[in-house]
């Protein structure tokens, strides 16, 4: 069994860590220093540089294999790099969610004339994008469960309904919405659902408010949205109609890798801060890193960093080798791990550095914020428990009875 890194993955980790060094972890203040003077939803002009920079370097739209050449594994290590500054830095190479996901999802089932006007635009960076599935009034963790319609009238969809939690649309760059709605009730149940392109400016469709995190405002925004009687031409459906739910099957397994890659590089910066207070806090005639409770603290962290890595390595392996659809209970599994890992890592640096933990002086107290968050989009952790425990169920014990 060969764990190590390819040589382009190795490549692009060592460009990806010079930017990180050279352009991003710099570029945080001046990031944070604009938002607070110009408005929570306001775009730093710093990010254009970034992105800039990044596409001289190589590193740019890494997640998306036909372009760059990269296996899932292979991006899976830039992907953690990038969550040692997940604000700032998967934006600027260009594989920020929902974006990433939005163009895998067009690059599989758009038209080409849905490709020139979105997918082109979104792979040079020059728009945003978001993806309204989830609804306030039902759970949306069973997509089956939405009730938001999609009527059709002539050549044209009629839309009604709301949508809630839906990130990027605060800001105004977003310019496309990728909409899941009902266009069949009477269809089986898996086959009631269609997904339509809808552009920010069409009539009908308002941005109701901007939802907070833990009491964070995202540059990006997390919105609820209201739809009535949007129109948007039928040449705006993705695939065919009741093709819905299996494209939104098809969207979430390499983002749940992009996910849980990021969780594991905000673990690392936070495990990274954690030791660094612990060599030069004194308390009690000490160093923190001379108390054993904080040892105990760091061990733990280290150790389970170490794991989930692996399990999430594995399963960007089993992607590559066998596609999403082979690698199910794996792609479950790594999204219930690595959050939790994150959440108790970064949970543990907290309590290392104490109140100034909680503060805005840090990056910990947002770190905890999003990887908590990071339990429940792309479905809670029950969920995806459900699906891991489905499968161990069917599983055929090798011992004998």
């Amino acid at each position: 069994m060969d764990f190590e890194l390819s040589a382009k993955a190795h490549d692009m980790c060592h460009r990806m860590w010079d930017f990180m060094n050279e352009e991003v972890f710099p570029a945080e203040r001046v990031w944070h220093d604009h938002l607070r003077e110009h408005g929570e939803h306001s775009y730093p002009p710093i990010m254009e540089q970034l992105k800039a920079s990044a596409r001289k370097r190589g590193l740019w739209n890494l997640f998306l294999p036909e372009l760059s050449g990269m296996t899932n594994l292979e991006y899976a290590s830039v992907a953690e790099i990038t969550g040692w500054s997940p604000v700032i830095a998967p934006e600027a190479i260009n594989c920020q969610a929902p974006d990433t996901g939005n163009m895998e999802t067009l690059e599989r089932f758009a038209t080409e004339q849905q490709r020139k006007q979105w997918l082109d635009p979104l792979l040079a960076g020059e728009i945003r994008s978001a993806f309204a599935m989830t609804e306030p009034q039902v759970a949306s963790s069973d997509a089956t469960n939405i009730e938001l319609s999609i009527v059709r009238d002539g050549d044209e969809y009629v839309i009604n309904g709301r949508k809630w939690w839906i990130t990027g649309v605060a800001d105004e760059r977003c310019k496309v919405f990728i909409v899941m709605g009902k266009t069949d009730p009477q269809a089986s149940t898996h086959r009631q659902q269609s997904m339509v392109l809808v552009p920010r400016d069409t009539p009908g469709l308002e941005i109701v408010r901007h939802l907070p995190i833990f009491g964070y405002q995202d540059q990006h925004g997390h919105s609820e949205l209201a739809f009535t009687d949007v129109r948007v031409p039928v040449a705006n459906r993705l695939a065919e109609e009741g093709d819905g739910f299996l494209i939104s099957q098809a969207r979430l397994g390499p983002g749940r890798i992009h996910h849980a890659m990021r969780a594991i590089g905000m673990a690392e910066r936070a495990l990274a801060l954690m030791v660094q207070r612990a060599k030069h806090r004194v308390a009690f005639g000490t160093t923190l890193a001379d108390q054993g409770v904080v040892q105990d603290l760091i061990a733990k962290s280290r150790i389970e960093i170490d794991q989930v890595r692996l399990y999430v390595q594995r399963t960007a392996w089993l992607i590559d080798k066998h596609g999403a659809s082979g690698a199910r209970s794996e792609i479950a599994g790594i999204k219930v791990a690595a959050p939790a890992v994150a959440t108790a890592v970064i949970d543990r640096a907290i309590e290392v550095f104490g109140a100034a933990g909680v503060s805005d002086d840090f990056p910990l107290a947002y770190f905890y914020a999003w990887a908590r968050v990071l339990r429940i989009v792309d479905g809670p952790d029950a969920v995806h428990r459900r699906t891991v425990a489905r499968t161990e169920l069917k599983r055929a014990s090798p011992a004998a009875h």
